[in-house]
C-alpha cells in the first residue's frame, strides 16, 4: 500500500505546485494518475520517490516513510521515469549489472531475469551495445528492465507507454495487471485516457496542484454528465472546472 498524506509542495515563492493532496493506492490495484500538462504528476511521482524533497505531509509505503526511512523505501518499489535518462557510455548489460548491484541482486538470479526479460522485450541482440546508440524506445525497455530486476512490490511508473512499440506497450500492460494480481501495487501516470480506463481500478485527476477527483472510471462517467468513455468524462470534468473558475 502506498499513502500520500496531506503533501504540499513549493518551488518560488511561497506558490505550491502540490496543494495538500491525500491517496491511497491499495494493494492489489493498478491505479492511474490523470491531469493535463503542468497539473503536478510528475512533481508528485517524485516526491514518491525521493527525488524531490516533502515541504509538507508524508509519503508511506507499506508502513514506512519516505522521510524517516528512505532507504527502505526505495528498495520497495520500481520507478520509470518519464525521460529514458541512463549512463550513454556504457553498455546495456554493464548498466543492468550496476542496478543488480545497487540491490544486491545476486549473480544467477540476475543473470536469469535479465535474459528473460529482454527476450521478452526484444533487446536481447543488444545487450553488448552502448546504450548510446539506443533509441528513445530501447531505452525505455531497457529502463522497465532494469526496475523489475529486484523484483519490488510496489510499481511507480511515469508515463512508460512512451516511446514503446505496440508489442512492448501490450506487454508492459500485460506485466502490471499480474502484478496488481499478486497483491502488489502499481500506480502510473498517462495521458493516454484509453489505457487508464482499460487498466485502472481507480484513478485519480490532479490540476493545478490539487486533486479533482478520486474513483473508478465508471464513477467518474456517471459524475459527468453520464459520459460515455473517460476521455468525454475527462474533458466535461475541465469545462465545469473552468466555469466555475469564471463564475
Amino acid at each position: 500500500m502506498i499513502e500520500i498524506k496531506n503533501v504540499s509542495e513549493s518551488y518560488v515563492r511561497n506558490k505550491k505546485v502540490i496543494d495538500n493532496i491525500s491517496l491511497k493506492i491499495n494493494d492489489g490495484e493498478v491505479f492511474g494518475f490523470i491531469g493535463p500538462n503542468g497539473a503536478g504528476k510528475t512533481t508528485t511521482i517524485e516526491m514518491m520517490t525521493g527525488v524531490l524533497d516533502i515541504d509538507e505531509g508524508d509519503i508511506i509505503f507499506d508502513g514506512n516513510s519516505i522521510i524517516k526511512d528512505p532507504m527502505k523505501c526505495k528498495k520497495s518499489f520500481a520507478y520509470i521515469p518519464d525521460t529514458p535518462d541512463t549512463f550513454d557510455k556504457i553498455t546495456a548489460i554493464e548498466y543492468l549489472n550496476f542496478i543488480g548491484d545497487i540491490y544486491g541482486v545476486s549473480s544467477e538470479k540476475r543473470l536469469s531475469i535479465i535474459n528473460n526479460l529482454a527476450e521478452e522485450f526484444n533487446i536481447q541482440d543488444s545487450l553488448e551495445n552502448k546504450i548510446q546508440s539506443f533509441s528513445h524506445g530501447m531505452k525505455q525497455k531497457l529502463l522497465i528492465i532494469s526496475a523489475l530486476l529486484h523484483n519490488p512490490k510496489n510499481w511507480i511508473l511515469d508515463e512508460p507507454m512512451t516511446g514503446l512499440d505496440p508489442q512492448a506497450a501490450f506487454l508492459l500492460k500485460k506485466k502490471m495487471k499480474e502484478h496488481a494480481k499478486k497483491g502488489n501495487t502499481v500506480f502510473f501516470s498517462t495521458h493516454v485516457l484509453e489505457v487508464a480506463e482499460e487498466m485502472c481500478d481507480r484513478i485519480a485527476i490532479i490540476d493545478g496542484g490539487k486533486i479533482k477527483f478520486t474513483g473508478t472510471c465508471e464513477e467518474l462517467k456517471n459524475k459527468s454528465k453520464n459520459s460515455k468513455s473517460l476521455e468525454e468524462a475527462f474533458i466535461n470534468l475541465f469545462e465545469d472546472t473552468q466555469k466555475e473558475k469564471k463564475d
